[in-house]
């Protein structure tokens, strides 16, 4: 009979470049092998035991919390928790680990361990040669919560090592007990493991000597070879341990912060109170019944199930934000409820959007709420240290993201250690583009000059296709805090973040649910800077306040604005996706806009319901229901589901889903790449809508919206928010399509466009763009009032590479109302470098003062030299008459300093040269009927490949009269890699495709002309 045994010491691939293996393999792994129990013991972490105690509780198997630790002076040990006061001890351990040293390390001493040793078992890690006197600690420490670790791994001297142990044992009166310094889960991740080791110790695989382990033995081994290797007392020694190691990651209780309630009133109370102050605000003229009646009804469900903290302390923040002028705006589910419209954590009128929610949180789930909230992006770090200062380090928390490995990181890293080129790694990083999956590796290795037939190429390929999904650190969400009642250090441990005054948990945001752990998201978005700054400019200029609220709800203008798609710019619909779906959809109100933002997502797209709801809406295509339960999910949406909320009632009705199974469906689809858990779903789907009386056409076609949903899931109550925020920015397009441009060239980057394409369109809209100018330009880009119905713009400081926020800050801060008298005023008034300054020259950001490019370049080749223009009084007389730039040079130095031109469009200068090759401009490629062969070229300014696209890569070409949207078929893509991938100039035969007033070029043939550009350097937001 097979001994029973528990592992007690076993790494996960969360001990980072060491453990081989993820924590949900160890735990399958036992559970075949029979193991009693499990401990997970990565080193001063617990950063991958939620995802163990999952698979564990999926599998049955006894799971043990625990880590190991490496000491100051030296000391090895593993610590477990065995009951709940022991977890919390060993969590707060291992954040004062962390949180004295820096990211990534931790430093402890023995005097850390005595303080928190209280409740904890300790299991020792003797080198070869212990010391009586540290096992003597150990039982002066511990008492008969020590143990001795005897890893018997096929070494040389293993019966020698057990006889020491057991000798040493007997003299300190600590027992022993097997382990098995587990690195992996099967001995054939050896090779892995190993280029993990090389990994971490930047050296080639070759020369790690000892570092590497001498033989595959730490992985989990049978129990019948552990009988063999071990006494049968050691083996029931570790059973023993695991019996006295109860506690359970569901014994976690997590606590609201309270002190958010005003003393002498309950949660309930004040809520209620502030709502009440809020819809006052906002219906001056008096609460529509139907506003307050929903407003009681969500304050009920929030008292039940005691949300009123979580309510109350989003709202806690979103108030100081607003104090401090800080744009913000909420989203999700619980955001668009009456409660958060009365709180201005949101501003989507629940009464425009009554028809959204029946209910906005769960009550049969008791999930916790959802409510994201956005803030100016150049702003949220002052959010963020709010919170901080609010509740302390140790209640406060940013969450954790893990960074896994992908195929080009693995490359690389891989590749390295094992002795490959960086040059070879260079050219393999050239040729892959995020799309190529792993049978493409053969031939993108081939292409960028390895041998995919020899040796170390098949053990790359091995090694990387292991490698990938392995986490490699934790990084900071964006945005995710969790903030606790207690001490959070209690619950999870705390690091450092790579930035300063930054802490975050150890736990990935995806592993919070498990545990119940609040989270409050705190993002950043750049059209709020924008919108923000927008509102500033306006305000000025009027003078007069001018909000969002300001902005008037249905504006005609704006909707026949959207329906041409001009959109660039514009939140959430400037891709070329939206701007392709509007002309189609045709916006007509808010709710609309709200579809709009939604459809073109993965979800109704590899759901098919992106063309049945168009045919339906123009009415080409009657609306049916297969059910009046059908309908009462599907009416507002023409029978076609379109958002996430839909697709989940769905499962209700349709399917007969529990609560539970519907938060099971919900659960797997937020982690379903991870744990690939979501396809068990499409039978109970499947059984569940047949048997009602659904056709199994209707219950692919769901399944098939559910995965989508998983890719990228967009449920109505963000699509709501962001409408919101897509029509306000829609009118300031409109309407001040200046102040618009100024600001979103104030918070770049941001969005799908870069400056140079902001600035093209909208001289389009017929506002002048003005160049820097050392005499008038601020560091930022402002408005310069012209006598025209809208103000020019005039292009800032920060606009020029390579000038530093001090020096552009100096040149404004200390130029005198009358202008600076030369470039040598300029010098001794700012004390400029002599690079700054020629920073400005190349930039022509001096030709006020100097004439022209070559003269102001000269002046300050002058300065430089230490030689005054002039002895005495300012002078221009000793600067020669320099010849200005040709057109083509100055377009050429402008991009090399601004990275765009005001001067004629660059390809304006090579026009003559591509109709010699009847290459047409991107107006005449408008003008064109649908069907008819052309070619045109551009600058390339995007290239897209949406991962519904079925490899279709969408390409943005720029001339001097527009855009030209090319789409590039899946076979030439693969034929014309270098092409496409490459080139800054790229020609295209076609033929054009009109749809309406969408017009497309299908690409036939690709060619680069980038030569043609000469030196001039252009750039494109590539795949974003």
């Amino acid at each position: 009979m097979l001994p029973d045994y528990a592992e007690l010491h076993c790494l996960s691939n969360f001990s980072f470049l060491r453990g081989a293996s993820h924590a949900e393999e160890l735990v399958v792994r036992a559970q075949s092998l029979g193991y009693r129990a499990l401990a997970i013991t990565d080193e001063c972490s617990l950063a991958g035991i939620v995802r163990a105690h999952g698979a564990a509780k999926e599998h049955g198997l006894h799971l043990i919390v625990g880590s190991e630790f490496t000491l100051d002076d030296g000391l090895r040990l593993v610590l477990l928790a065995p009951n709940r006061e022991a977890y919390a001890d060993l969590s707060e351990l291992i954040t004062t680990g962390r949180r004295q040293a820096s990211k990534g390390e931790y430093q402890l001493s023995r005097d850390e361990i005595v303080r928190f040793s209280r409740h904890l078992l300790a299991i020792w890690l003797p080198p070869a040669d212990p010391s009586l006197d540290d096992a003597a600690w150990l039982r002066w420490t511990f008492a008969d919560r020590a143990w001795i670790a005897v890893e018997l791994l096929m070494g040389p001297d293993d019966r020698g090592q057990l006889a020491r142990l057991e000798v040493l044992g007997r003299s300190a009166r600590l027992p022993l007990v097997a382990a098995g310094d587990v690195h992996m889960h099967v001995r054939s991740r050896r090779a892995l493991q190993d280029t993990l080791v090389a990994i971490r110790l930047s050296k080639p695989v070759a020369h790690c000597g000892m570092a590497l382990f001498p033989n595959g033995e730490r992985h989990l081994r049978s129990r019948l070879a552990l009988s063999t290797l071990y006494p049968a007392a050691l083996l029931a020694e570790s059973v023993r341990i695991a019996e006295r190691c109860r506690f359970s990651l569901d014994e976690l209780r997590y606590e609201y912060p309270q002190e958010v309630v005003p003393a002498g009133l309950t949660p309930s109370q004040y809520l209620a109170q502030l709502t009440a102050d809020g819809l006052s605000q906002r219906f001056p003229a008096g609460v529509p019944e139907q506003v307050q009646a929903l407003a009681d009804k969500e304050l009920k469900l929030i008292a039940e199930l005691g949300y009123e903290p979580y309510f109350l302390t989003v709202y806690d923040i979103v108030a100081w934000a607003r104090s401090q002028h800080i744009l913000c705006q909420g989203r999700g589910s619980a955001a668009n409820s009456v409660v958060c419209y009365a709180l201005h954590i949101t501003e989507v009128d629940p009464s425009r959007m009554s028809m959204l929610f029946e209910r906005f949180i769960s009550k049969e789930r008791n999930e916790p709420p959802d409510i994201d909230v956005d803030f100016e992006h150049e702003r949220r770090e002052e959010v963020i240290q709010y919170i901080y200062r609010r509740y302390g380090r140790e209640r406060a928390a940013l969450t954790a993201t893990v960074i896994s490995y992908r195929r080009r990181s693995a490359l690389r890293d891989v590749g390295r250690v094992l002795g490959f080129e960086e040059a070879q790694l260079e050219r393999l990083s050239d040729t892959l583009a995020w799309w190529d999956a792993g049978s493409d590796l053969p031939q993108r290795l081939a292409e960028a000059g390895f041998d995919p037939s020899s040796r170390q190429t098949e053990l790359l390929l091995m090694l990387v296709q292991e490698l990938l999904g392995f986490p490699r650190h934790l990084s900071q969400h964006v945005g995710g805090f969790v903030i606790s009642n207690g001490p959070l250090s209690r619950m999870v441990p705390i690091e450092n973040a790579a930035m300063p005054d930054r802490t975050v948990i150890q736990w990935d945001k995806d592993d919070l649910d498990a545990v119940g752990l609040l989270k409050i998201d705190v993002l950043a978005l750049g059209m709020l800077t924008a919108i923000r700054r927008t509102l500033d400019f306006l305000t000025q200029r009027y003078q007069r306040p001018f909000a969002l609220q300001d902005i008037p709800a249905e504006d005609p203008a704006v909707y026949a604005m959207l329906q041409r798609a001009d959109t660039v710019g514009v939140f959430q619909i400037e891709s070329r996706a939206q701007m392709s779906m509007l002309p189609r959809l045709k916006p007509q109100n808010y709710y609309d806009l709200t579809i709009e933002v939604a459809l073109v997502r993965p979800g109704p797209i590899q759901g098919g319901m992106v063309h049945p709801y168009l045919k339906r809406r123009s009415g080409e295509e009657q609306v049916t229901y297969p059910s009046e339960a059908v309908r009462g999910v599907l009416e507002r949406t023409l029978g076609v589901p379109i958002f996430q909320e839909q697709v989940m009632q769905l499962a209700f009705v349709a399917a007969g889903f529990s609560a539970g199974e519907a938060d099971q469906l919900r659960r797997s689809m937020a982690a379903w790449r991870r744990t690939g858990k979501l396809q068990h779903f499409r039978e109970r789907l499947h059984n569940g809508m047949t048997s009602r009386g659904y056709t199994a056409e209707f219950a692919a076609q769901i399944f098939a919206q559910i995965e989508g949903f998983s890719e990228y899931g967009f449920p109505e109550s963000h699509a709501a928010s962001f409408a919101l925020l897509a029509y306000a920015s829609a009118w300031l397009k409109c309407h001040e399509p200046a102040a618009f441009c100024c600001a979103l060239l104030n918070s770049l980057p941001m969005g799908f466009y870069t400056a140079s394409q902001l600035i093209q369109d909208v001289k389009r809209h017929q506002v002048r763009v003005l160049p820097v100018d050392a005499q008038v330009s601020q560091w930022l880009c402002t408005l310069e009032e012209i006598g025209e119905a809208q103000p020019a713009i005039r292009l800032g400081m920060a606009m020029i590479n390579g000038l530093g926020l001090e020096a552009g800050e100096r040149v404004a801060g200390c130029r005198p109302a009358e202008g600076y008298q030369s470039t040598e005023d300029l010098q001794q008034r700012s004390q400029l470098s002599a690079r700054d300054l020629g920073v400005l020259a190349k930039a022509n950001a001096l030709t006020s003062l100097a004439g022209n490019r070559r003269q102001a370049w000269w002046q300050v080749r002058g300065l430089d030299a230490g030689v005054g223009l002039t002895a005495g009084a300012v002078s221009l007389d000793a600067t020669p008459d320099l010849p200005a730039l040709s057109t083509g040079e100055a377009v050429k130095a402008d991009y090399a300093s601004l990275g765009l031109t005001l001067g004629p469009h660059p390809i304006s200068l090579l026009r003559s040269r591509l109709a010699a090759r009847r290459l047409l401009s991107a107006r005449e490629i408008q003008q064109m009927p649908n069907g008819r062969p052309a070619r045109c070229a551009g600058i390339v300014v995007t290239r897209q490949r949406p991962a519904t696209a079925s490899g279709v890569v969408f390409v943005t070409l720029e001339d001097e009269t527009g855009n030209t949207n090319v789409i590039i078929w899946s076979d030439l893509v693969e034929q014309q890699r270098c092409e496409l991938l490459s080139a800054q100039l790229l020609g295209v035969y076609g033929v054009v495709q009109r749809q309406g007033q969408v017009v497309h070029l299908l690409a036939k043939r690709l060619v680069d002309l980038t030569e043609w550009l000469g030196e001039l350097d252009t750039q494109s937001r590539d795949f974003r």
